[in-house]
């Protein structure tokens, strides 16, 4: 069987000027990287901004396996799907980070025949953008430290900074340092640390950003500590900003991709999915609409991350509205709800997983089934599609469609995109169209004038169906400063596994009897959400005993080999 990169090496590529005409895109708004990668020049949302916008569908899943279930193959596969039944369709994905790719799980490029491609260009750099997300975080970090170095006039408490600087790298030997060591010409010794570069607030603002004013005002209002009075010390107030408005000034333009069967693809921004909101830009999501009748855009993780926050967050600073939203579900991952079985990377799966087992499928439905109810409450059609493994077998298929259409969703389906493409989704494609055309009450979970812990708790109950919500003091302190600063009006993204409807991974199903544990709550006021952080979460992952990027390795003819 062949490789997902053996797969993509394999593909024709059509040139990337020609993927865009067929979109409507006119070579004048094209910033070409080679022949098959181009930047989308923003101007093009003055000409298209009285045309009418395409339907708009998000993508989302069950809570996971550590191993993935197939949420981005889904994706891409979709819009696959309909351009095979003659749909205009662009599909908005996020870019990976170098971190997964050379960790845990490899390219996430999807997989199979739904790939976006080139498949190499797509996992190991693309145009840059996230190397100048690094950078311009990495600017205002040396501006923090030559203000404390230079007599701090801003009077900045240095115990109170929180922002870290970044790199694109799964590497926990950073995760904690200090600076500033060598003498009195080396800076202030102080503590601090490295997140992984898409946790950092830049990512989030490049994904939240409408336009590039917007974007230059959201980098201003960053804040990164307090001064010794408590009043919060901003990028702007350092004189910072501007600057890293020019580094960031042609990541904010969308890049052009194509999938395996020569569909346009936008991929763009690429934030954390369990610190930050966990979806591709705002200013992507757009221009697709402007251009094609249908969107596929794809949201991080379980419907209980991304996909709230999607709604929560993504919708309410950008106005547009969903007429659809499609949760993928496997069989095994189903089973894993069980509680019965233990899904580790790099093991063996337990070979039940793998054989007709629809007893242990009942006992993990329940988290298929809070997940259909939760969606059911931002009031849009909602498709349940489950993505087909060789060793599934129909029963179990037709036990989940059923338990599916029976908590609520409007249309159950299975696809095989990974094996067939476009036209082993066509199933899907037509319930997503069917979807689309029916009535949506679209509504927010929480008003923006809910308090911080009305917030917190609507997620806590409503969606992760927690009993009640926990606070330590370190998250009351937090809670009645950023109060008191002005930020409660600031939509809430949870900070928690994403294993788990609960904050504790070891919790599979849909967990009831527990109380949610905050312990800390951190502010991105650039970004424009305050994080809640929900048992051990971190920011910078490590690499496993046997890393991907073991595998990787170039041959003597200059091709990449081992990406996935």
């Amino acid at each position: 069987m062949l490789s997902d990169l053996q797969i993509a090496q394999d593909a024709t590529l059509r040139p990337i000027t020609d993927i865009a005409r067929e979109v409507g895109i006119d070579e004048k708004y094209l910033e070409l990287y080679g022949s098959h990668k181009a930047k989308v020049s923003l101007d093009i949302l003055g000409e298209f901004a009285d045309r009418p916008q395409g339907r708009y569908i998000d993508v989302t899943a069950i809570n996971p396996t550590p191993l993935g279930e197939g949420k981005t193959v889904t994706t891409v596969g979709l819009g696959q799907a309909l351009r095979h039944i003659g749909k205009n369709v662009v599909t908005c994905i996020r870019q990976p980070s170098l971190g997964p790719v050379f960790g845990i799980k490899g390219g996430a490029a999807g997989g199979g025949y739904s790939q976006v491609i080139p498949m190499e260009d797509f996992n190991l750099h693309l145009t840059g953008d996230v190397h100048a997300v690094s950078i311009t975080n990495n600017l205002l970090a040396a501006y923090i430290d030559n203000h404390l170095y230079k007599d701090n006039d801003l009077d900045i408490d240095p115990y109170s900074l929180t922002w870290r600087r970044v790199v694109d790298l799964n590497d926990r030997a950073l995760r904690n340092v200090v600076v500033g060591l060598g003498g009195n010409m080396d800076g202030v010794p102080r503590e601090t640390g490295f997140d992984i570069a898409v946790a950092s607030e830049v990512m989030a603002i490049l994904a939240m950003a409408r336009n590039l004013q917007d974007m230059r005002e959201r980098l201003g209002r960053i804040v990164v500590g307090t001064n010794k009075k408590g009043e919060p010390v901003t990028a702007e107030q350092l004189k910072c900003a501007g600057a890293m408005a020019v580094l960031m000034k042609d990541a904010l333009k969308p890049n052009l991709m194509q999938n395996l069967e020569g569909g346009a693809v936008f991929v763009h921004a690429g934030p954390f999915a369990n610190i930050a909101q966990g979806n591709n830009s705002i200013i992507a999501d757009q221009i697709a609409l402007k251009i094609a009748d249908y969107v596929v855009t794809e949201s991080g993780f379980g419907a209980d991350m991304g996909a709230e926050k999607f709604m929560n967050i993504k919708c309410r600073a950008s106005g547009l509205v969903p007429d659809c939203v499609v949760i993928v579900a496997t069989v095994r991952a189903l089973k894993a709800h069980s509680g019965k079985f233990e899904v580790r990377p790099g093991m063996p799966l337990d070979e039940r997983l793998k054989t007709e087992d629809l007893e242990s499928l009942a006992e993990g439905i329940c988290n298929l089934e809070k997940h259909v109810e939760n969606m059911k409450k931002f009031g849009v059609p909602c498709v349940v599609v489950v993505n087909a493994f060789p060793t599934d077998t129909d029963a179990e298929h037709d036990f989940i469609k059923q338990k599916a259409l029976a908590a609520g969703a409007d249309f159950a389906v299975s696809h095989h995109v990974h094996a067939d493409g476009g036209a082993g989704g066509e199933e899907l494609a037509r319930a997503v169209v069917e979807a689309c055309e029916m009535p949506k009450e679209f509504k927010l979970l929480y008003p923006d004038d809910a308090s911080i812990k009305e917030k917190i708790e609507s997620i806590a109950t409503e969606i992760y169906g927690a009993d009640g919500v926990d606070y330590l003091p370190a998250a009351e302190a937090k809670i009645k400063m950023y109060t008191d600063q002005g930020y409660s009006h600031l939509p809430i993204c949870m900070a928690k596994t994403h294993l788990s409807l609960s904050h504790d991974p070891s919790l599979k199903g849909r967990p009831v009897g527990w109380r949610l544990p905050i312990r800390d709550v951190r502010a991105s006021v650039g970004a424009g959400f305050l994080y809640p952080l929900c048992g051990d979460m971190r920011t910078m992952p490590g690499l496993p005993k046997t890393p991907a990027g073991d595998s990787i390795d170039i041959d003597a003819d200059g091709n990449i080999v081992g990406l996935f």
